[in-house]
Protein backbone atom coordinates (compact mmCIF):
# COMPACT_ATOMS: atom_id res chain seq x y z
CA UNK A 1 0.00 0.00 0.00
CA UNK A 2 1.16 3.32 -0.80
CA UNK A 3 1.53 6.47 1.45
CA UNK A 4 1.06 9.76 -0.15
CA UNK A 5 2.80 12.31 1.00
CA UNK A 6 1.76 16.11 0.94
CA UNK A 7 4.17 18.97 2.13
CA UNK A 8 1.35 21.72 3.45
CA UNK A 9 3.47 25.02 3.11
CA UNK A 10 3.47 26.97 6.32
CA UNK A 11 1.39 23.90 8.28
CA UNK A 12 3.37 21.01 7.79
CA UNK A 13 2.90 17.45 5.74
CA UNK A 14 -0.10 15.32 4.66
CA UNK A 15 0.31 11.72 5.01
CA UNK A 16 -2.27 9.47 3.64
CA UNK A 17 -3.17 6.36 1.82
CA UNK A 18 -6.47 5.37 -0.03
CA UNK A 19 -8.73 2.84 1.15
CA UNK A 20 -10.51 -0.16 -0.96
CA UNK A 21 -13.46 1.82 -0.42
CA UNK A 22 -11.85 4.52 -2.41
CA UNK A 23 -11.69 6.77 0.61
CA UNK A 24 -8.64 8.27 2.06
CA UNK A 25 -7.45 8.20 5.62
CA UNK A 26 -4.39 9.75 7.04
CA UNK A 27 -2.47 12.62 9.79
CA UNK A 28 -1.63 15.76 8.85
CA UNK A 29 1.66 16.24 10.87
CA UNK A 30 1.86 20.00 11.68
CA UNK A 31 5.09 22.20 12.18
CA UNK A 32 4.11 22.70 15.63
CA UNK A 33 3.60 19.65 16.66
CA UNK A 34 0.18 18.89 16.27
CA UNK A 35 -1.37 15.83 14.53
CA UNK A 36 -4.78 15.71 13.08
CA UNK A 37 -6.30 12.40 12.10
CA UNK A 38 -8.28 13.20 8.58
CA UNK A 39 -11.16 11.35 6.37
CA UNK A 40 -11.18 12.88 2.51
CA UNK A 41 -14.37 12.55 0.59
CA UNK A 42 -13.87 10.02 -1.74
CA UNK A 43 -14.94 12.06 -4.96
CA UNK A 44 -12.73 14.68 -3.72
CA UNK A 45 -9.00 13.96 -1.48
CA UNK A 46 -8.52 17.78 -1.16
CA UNK A 47 -11.82 17.68 0.61
CA UNK A 48 -11.86 16.52 4.15
CA UNK A 49 -14.80 14.93 5.68
CA UNK A 50 -13.44 14.54 9.11
CA UNK A 51 -10.78 15.93 11.08
CA UNK A 52 -9.80 14.90 14.28
CA UNK A 53 -7.28 16.82 16.49
CA UNK A 54 -4.98 14.01 18.24
CA UNK A 55 -2.35 14.82 21.33
CA UNK A 56 0.98 13.11 21.32
CA UNK A 57 -0.22 10.39 23.70
CA UNK A 58 -3.55 9.60 21.59
CA UNK A 59 -1.52 9.12 18.35
CA UNK A 60 0.90 7.02 20.26
CA UNK A 61 -2.25 4.70 21.29
CA UNK A 62 -3.99 5.03 17.78
CA UNK A 63 -0.55 3.99 16.15
CA UNK A 64 -0.31 1.36 19.06
CA UNK A 65 -3.73 0.43 18.33
CA UNK A 66 -2.85 -0.26 14.47
CA UNK A 67 0.54 -0.54 13.83
CA UNK A 68 2.68 -1.69 16.59
CA UNK A 69 0.98 -5.23 17.02
CA UNK A 70 1.99 -5.79 13.50
CA UNK A 71 5.05 -4.80 13.42
CA UNK A 72 5.95 -6.96 17.10
CA UNK A 73 4.39 -10.52 15.22
CA UNK A 74 5.89 -9.81 12.13
CA UNK A 75 9.46 -9.56 14.36
CA UNK A 76 8.21 -12.56 16.21
CA UNK A 77 7.70 -14.66 12.50
CA UNK A 78 11.26 -13.39 11.55
CA UNK A 79 12.61 -14.99 15.05
CA UNK A 80 10.75 -18.09 15.00
CA UNK A 81 13.91 -20.43 13.99
CA UNK A 82 15.66 -18.00 16.86
CA UNK A 83 15.17 -20.57 20.31
CA UNK A 84 15.03 -18.18 23.10
CA UNK A 85 14.72 -15.31 21.26
CA UNK A 86 11.52 -11.90 21.73
CA UNK A 87 10.18 -9.34 20.81
CA UNK A 88 8.16 -7.29 23.00
CA UNK A 89 6.94 -3.43 22.94
CA UNK A 90 6.81 -1.16 25.76
CA UNK A 91 5.18 2.12 25.90
CA UNK A 92 6.87 5.61 27.18
CA UNK A 93 3.89 6.88 29.33
CA UNK A 94 3.96 10.36 31.10
CA UNK A 95 5.29 9.62 34.04
CA UNK A 96 8.09 7.93 32.45
CA UNK A 97 11.49 9.12 33.56
CA UNK A 98 12.81 8.85 29.68
CA UNK A 99 10.13 11.26 28.78
CA UNK A 100 11.87 13.77 26.54
CA UNK A 101 15.41 12.29 27.34
CA UNK A 102 17.29 10.50 24.75
CA UNK A 103 17.38 6.66 24.27
CA UNK A 104 20.98 6.15 25.24
CA UNK A 105 19.99 7.47 28.93
CA UNK A 106 18.00 4.38 28.88
CA UNK A 107 21.21 2.03 28.68
CA UNK A 108 19.26 -0.50 28.13
CA UNK A 109 21.62 -2.62 25.60
CA UNK A 110 24.40 -2.26 28.09
CA UNK A 111 21.92 -3.02 31.47
CA UNK A 112 19.95 -6.01 29.99
CA UNK A 113 21.83 -7.02 26.48
CA UNK A 114 18.43 -6.02 24.93
CA UNK A 115 18.51 -4.70 21.14
CA UNK A 116 15.87 -1.33 20.48
CA UNK A 117 14.98 -2.20 16.76
CA UNK A 118 12.44 0.25 16.25
CA UNK A 119 10.21 3.15 17.82
CA UNK A 120 6.49 4.00 16.65
CA UNK A 121 5.55 7.30 17.03
CA UNK A 122 1.96 8.56 15.96
CA UNK A 123 1.78 6.18 13.73
CA UNK A 124 5.25 6.42 11.81
CA UNK A 125 8.19 3.58 12.38
CA UNK A 126 11.94 5.04 13.21
CA UNK A 127 13.81 1.87 12.63
CA UNK A 128 17.29 1.47 13.92
CA UNK A 129 16.69 4.55 16.52
CA UNK A 130 20.12 5.97 17.25
CA UNK A 131 21.01 6.37 21.27
CA UNK A 132 20.74 10.34 20.90
CA UNK A 133 17.11 9.20 19.44
CA UNK A 134 14.92 11.47 22.30
CA UNK A 135 11.81 9.43 23.56
CA UNK A 136 7.90 11.38 23.89
CA UNK A 137 5.42 9.83 25.75
CA UNK A 138 2.98 8.13 23.47
CA UNK A 139 6.24 6.00 21.70
CA UNK A 140 6.22 2.49 21.89
CA UNK A 141 9.58 1.24 22.26
CA UNK A 142 10.39 -2.29 20.21
CA UNK A 143 12.66 -4.27 21.55
CA UNK A 144 14.66 -7.94 20.70
CA UNK A 145 16.18 -9.92 23.67
CA UNK A 146 15.69 -13.10 25.87
CA UNK A 147 12.15 -12.76 27.72
CA UNK A 148 13.70 -12.12 31.53
CA UNK A 149 15.99 -9.65 29.96
CA UNK A 150 12.73 -7.84 28.62
CA UNK A 151 11.63 -7.82 31.78
CA UNK A 152 14.42 -5.99 32.97
CA UNK A 153 13.93 -3.41 30.55
CA UNK A 154 10.54 -2.97 31.03
CA UNK A 155 11.19 -2.02 34.74
CA UNK A 156 13.83 0.34 33.58
CA UNK A 157 11.73 2.30 31.29
CA UNK A 158 8.88 2.29 33.61
CA UNK A 159 11.09 3.59 36.73
CA UNK A 160 14.21 4.50 36.03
Amino acid sequence: MNVEVTPLPGIGVRKEIELRSGRRVGVIAHRDGKIDLILSRADDPDACVAELPLTTEEAGALANLLGAPQLVSRLIDEHADLPGITTRKFPIKHNSPFDGRPLGDTALRTRTQVSVVAIMRAGQVIPSPTPDHVLAAGDIVIAVGTTDKLEQAAGILARG
